[in-house]
Formats: structure tokens, sequence, C-alpha cells
């Protein structure tokens, strides 16, 4: 069933946040908002292939912190690892800058606050800081990547 209040703020969140567009995947549902020419807005729905995992709802609520701290640790039942995940839209630097070396590294330890990463979006760099203790196991994307709203970014073995 198509929510069309969720629709509708999926659409205030691409005019109000300047970003291009975004893909929301639920229950086999797919939802696309794309900023089109002359800042119109269009959405697109689909059926979604049964095999495709579906993407995390978007947070619609304000945060009370948007620029700092991940989503939080979502844990990895498969492998049973704790996940830090992009708390927004937007693009991944493993470093302060291109000649500096990385936040952190597999088998690095990391504690609350300790900054993993940097999340750029819209001319803001965010820094993201580990919620949880524990080793990371595998850094999920590449560094200067984009990266969407609850996406993995680092694998991290709980201590």
């Amino acid at each position: 069933m198509v929510d069309f209040n969720m629709i509708k703020k999926l659409i205030d969140i691409v005019k109000n946040e300047d970003i291009s567009g975004l893909s929301v995947e639920e229950g086999g549902t797919k939802i696309q908002v794309h900023r089109e020419r002359g800042g119109i807005v269009s959405s697109t729905q689909s059926a979604a292939p049964a095999q495709e995992a579906p993407m995390p709802k978007p947070e619609l609520a304000p945060s009370t912190e948007p620029s700092r701290g991940a989503e939080g640790p979502k844990q990895n039942e498969d492998e049973g690892l704790l996940a830090i995940t992009s708390p927004m839209v937007g693009t991944f630097y493993a470093a302060p800058s291109p000649d500096s070396p990385a936040f952190i590294g597999v088998g690095d330890e990391v504690k609350p606050g300790k900054v993993v990463c940097i999340v750029e979006a819209m001319k803001l760099f965010n820094e993201i800081e580990s919620e949880i203790s524990g080793k990371v196991v595998k850094i999920l994307v590449e560094n200067a990547q984009p990266v969407e709203y609850g996406q993995k970014l680092i694998l991290v073995k709980k201590s």
C-alpha cells in the first residue's frame, strides 16, 4: 500500500536538503524521489525484486544532534558484528584530508567518542563518532564513495 504521507515527507527532504534525490525500499516497494531541472521534484514507485534486501526507512523526525554521531550500533545477525552506520546521505571520507592518515583501520580498537570517518553533506564535513567499543573488523566503503542514510560503514566486533 502506498503511504502518501511518506512520499510527501521524502519530497520535502529532497527539496529542503539540497540533494539530487533519494531512494527508499520497504516491503517490496521502491520509491525514488529525484530533483529535476528547474527544481521540480518527481516521484516514482515500483515493485522491487523479491531477492533484494530492503533499504532502511529514513528517520523523518528531527535529530537532536544532526551533524554528530552515527545512527547507532546495529546488530549484524549473520556475523555477530555491530555496524557503524551513516546518519545521513553524503560522501564518505576515511581521513581528515587527502594526505592525512585514515582515522581508523582494520584491527584498530574504537571506543565511544572516537572519530571513525567523515561524511560530507552539502559542503559540511560531519565527523562520525563511534558509539561502541570494539575492534574494527571491516570497513565497508571506499574513500570518497557516496553513502546513503543508514548504510553500514564499518563493522566492529564488540569487546
